[in-house]
């Protein structure tokens, strides 16, 4: 297994263009005009299939500093889908149940590249993969959380034209480092402070991954020391320590350390499933802790301890595309949902014990009508499913978990907008800008507030990130922050 690391010092061939990027800031380049696509009328760009041994890996830059400075507010959405991975903010801050005519304020607005790529937030600052087209590079960016104001920014070279957008992925912050995956299926470690690239892995030529036909969607999962990755290509699950991109050892638990006979912890792919744009999710049952994956050709439950494969289902299989995440339900439940193929709906796993680990078996699907979901992941919340269904135009549903529906939002429609709960209300954002706030139960879609929060909104598809009462939202080239919180009477 070669598992040598990029080395994250730029050569002197590279110092012109670093010099370039440290120019750019991102406020200042102008919107891109583009038109509206409507998910799935791009075809997969010929990048996805260049050959693997014709690629090299790039190298990360120099970092670039800016003006801003790290906000004192507190609070943290570390990765995708914040602390737990369930798109629920516990962030104590009590959010505001009414706006302004104006609607909340807006701290700070910039603009990025073409994409969807969202922002995560900790210690001050916003974090988000943007890509530069002009660079030709995906650049982590880090941001005051106060002003918007860039804190540094660094890049490694890659060619991403655009194929329904170009960013994608929402990075983690763990420790000091800072985690992302780029759309062409590259992760690296950047030092949450400098901006210094720690490494670089490239999934293609280390693992042989097939990039999914409109670039990786995967977000990088976070287990104790370890990176969770599906490169689904030569191997399929693997863990990584964060710390120095090496491998895993599977008898050590440590990072490898280069010698005869030392086996990475990896799941073997025999089957040669291949790479979605899903995430990896945990869950834990029976006494198991796991990682649940949706491939291309079945959805794979693989042990976190020596990760062998616990369990999987080929009644789940990817017709078109597949971009939500599993959803671990109660009692060994898992809830799958897509949305590209008109007659995907959704699936309700049920895990049980086995000799060999768990048997999955299904106990229900609902049709397109009843629910289905194209990109977002739905939201368990006490004991119920929110999500938004593509299916009639992206109303916001409640759920019961046996599929019955409670409620949906009737004439307001959302499409493929991002959504998350937070001090017991639903957020959701429409994919043209409009932001709604709805009471959180099960009794009505009851909205409590709502403004057109990105005017003229094109493809706001980008999750959210919320902490300390800031709310981080994006559409195909905007992105803003506002301040939710309540103030005192």
């Amino acid at each position: 297994m070669d598992w040598r690391i990029t080395d994250a010092v730029i050569p002197a061939s590279f110092a012109v263009a670093g010099t370039i990027v440290l120019g750019m800031w991102i406020g200042s380049r102008p919107p891109i005009a583009f038109e509206p696509r409507v998910p799935g009328a791009d075809r997969p760009t010929a990048a996805a299939a260049t050959d693997p041994s014709d690629q090299v890996a790039p190298t990360a830059g120099k970092p670039a500093a800016g003006p801003g400075q790290a906000s004192k507010v507190a609070g943290r959405w570390p990765w995708f889908r914040g602390d737990h991975y369930d798109g629920i903010c516990r962030d104590p801050t009590p959010l505001a149940r009414s706006w302004p005519p104006a609607g909340p304020p807006v701290l700070w607005t910039l603009t990025l590249g073409e994409g969807y790529a969202g922002a995560v937030i900790a210690d001050g600052c916003a974090y988000v993969l943007d890509y530069d087209e002009h660079a030709q590079a995906d650049t982590m960016r880090c941001l005051s959380l106060d002003d918007g104001r860039e804190i540094w920014h660094n890049s490694y070279p890659v060619e991403v034209t655009r194929n329904h957008g170009m960013s994608r992925t929402v990075p983690a912050v763990v420790g000091d480092c800072v985690i992302s995956i780029g759309p062409q299926c590259h992760v690296a470690c950047w030092d949450a402070k400098s901006g210094e690239c720690r490494w670089l892995i490239d999934m293609v030529l280390r693992y042989g991954t097939k990039v999914p036909r409109w670039y990786t969607g995967q977000c990088p999962l976070i287990d104790g020391d370890r990176l969770i990755l599906a490169p689904a290509g030569k191997v399929l699950l693997a863990a990584i320590d964060w710390r120095t991109g090496r491998p895993i050892d599977a008898e050590t638990g440590q990072a490898m350390t280069e010698g005869p006979d030392r086996r990475a912890l990896e799941t073997p792919n025999p089957h040669g499933w291949e790479m979605t744009h899903a995430s990896v999710v945990p869950l834990e049952f029976g006494e198991r802790r796991m990682y649940v994956y949706c491939t291309t050709d079945a959805v794979v439950g693989v042990s976190a301890d020596d990760f062998s494969v616990l369990w999987h289902s080929r009644d789940w299989t990817t017709q078109y595309a597949t971009a939500p995440s599993p959803v671990a339900l109660p009692e060994g439940q898992v809830f799958l949902a897509s949305g590209y193929d008109s007659k995907i709906g959704t699936l309700l796993l049920q895990l049980t014990p086995s000799p060999t680990g768990f048997d999955a078996t299904p106990v229900l699907r609902l049709p397109p009508r009843q629910f289905n979901s194209e990109q977002q992941t739905p939201i368990l919340w006490n004991g119920h499913v929110y999500g938004i269904r593509k299916q009639g135009g992206g109303k916001i549903v409640c759920l019961a978990l046996r599929g019955t529906e409670l409620w949906n939002s009737g004439r307001d429609r959302f499409g493929h907008g991002p959504y998350m709960i937070a001090d017991g209300v639903l957020l959701a954002l429409s994919d043209t800008g409009r932001l709604v706030m709805v009471e959180a139960d099960t009794k009505e879609y009851r909205v409590l507030a709502s403004h057109e929060v990105l005017e003229n909104g094109v493809d706001a598809w980008g999750p959210m990130a919320l902490a300390g009462g800031r709310l981080i939202v994006r559409d195909a080239t905007r992105m803003i922050c506002l301040d939710l919180t309540r103030r005192p009477d």
